[in-house]
């Protein structure tokens, strides 16, 4: 089912300290945007010039936001897509490029199915000096397996990766800061309340270095399984609130206070 009209795109970047290699993904993203599209840039006190690389653009497209405090990566992506205003929202690190043709691959399955509230697709890895280290991230975890359960054993989530339909946002919404991270919590809910759809192609690359936000080492499996067990109460009672009605989220106000 094909939508009306055209869907329009916020991408959601948080960034700290992330100038060595911002000016590329930054190059990749703009590049595939188009006119109504929007890249809003929440910057968590970085020190290192990354906001003023940004504004000295002077894209139309940009708009960067300002944490008065640290607040960390999952804050200020939810600042971020709480800022946001198009139909589809595109996570997106500092750090990663975007291949061509990812903007149009991830709309044309929201358009096709307007039951699909997460899109997550495949993603080459590269190293610091954008080096392919590997040709699948899901070969790596796997294979995708985005189901409710699923993701309670193995994570195969990637931020950077992924897309949401604004209307998951009613459900999604606030984060508790005690997630693990922001792509499980998305990814999870989207799988009982909607649909994912998987591309298995790589669509960006997705770039490990030393000075990631996110681990690149396993983590130990006691801190995993706080972190699940954490999760699924989180999810439990989200999903419970939503479905009785009691989850009321007023978006519009919670934006203006960011």
């Amino acid at each position: 089912m094909m939508t009306t009209n055209p869907l329009s795109v916020s991408v959601v970047m948080a960034t700290y300290n992330g100038r060595p290699y911002l000016a590329e993904q930054l190059q990749s993203v703009l590049a595939q945007l188009l006119p109504g599209d929007e890249l809003i840039i929440v910057d968590d006190c970085s020190q290192d010039g990354t906001p003023e690389l940004v504004e000295a653009l002077k894209s139309a497209f940009v708009q960067v936001v300002r944490n008065p405090r640290n607040l960390g990566v999952l804050a200020s992506f939810e600042r971020g897509v709480l800022i946001a205003t198009r139909d589809i929202i595109f996570l997106c690190d500092q750090d990663d490029v975007w291949l061509p043709g990812k903007r149009a691959a991830f709309v044309a399955v929201f358009e096709d199915d307007p039951g699909v509230l997460v899109v997550v697709s495949d993603a080459e890895l590269i190293d610091a000096r954008g080096s392919v280290t590997a040709p699948s991230f899901m070969q790596l975890r796997g294979g995708f397996h985005g189901g409710f359960w699923s993701t309670m054993v193995r994570n195969r989530y990637l931020g950077c990766a992924m897309a949401l339909r604004r209307e998951l946002l009613a459900v999604a919404l606030p984060i508790p800061p005690t997630v693990p991270m922001h792509d499980m919590w998305f990814g999870a809910l989207a799988s009982v309340v909607g649909r994912v759809h998987y591309i298995p192609k790589p669509l960006m690359q997705y770039r490990r270095h030393g000075s990631n936000a996110s681990p690149a080492r396993p983590q130990g499996w006691l801190r995993i399984v706080r972190w699940r067990v954490r999760l699924l109460k989180l999810l439990s009672f989200r999903l419970f609130t939503h479905a009785t009605g009691f989850h009321l989220f007023d978006m519009a106000s919670s934006a203006g206070k960011k």
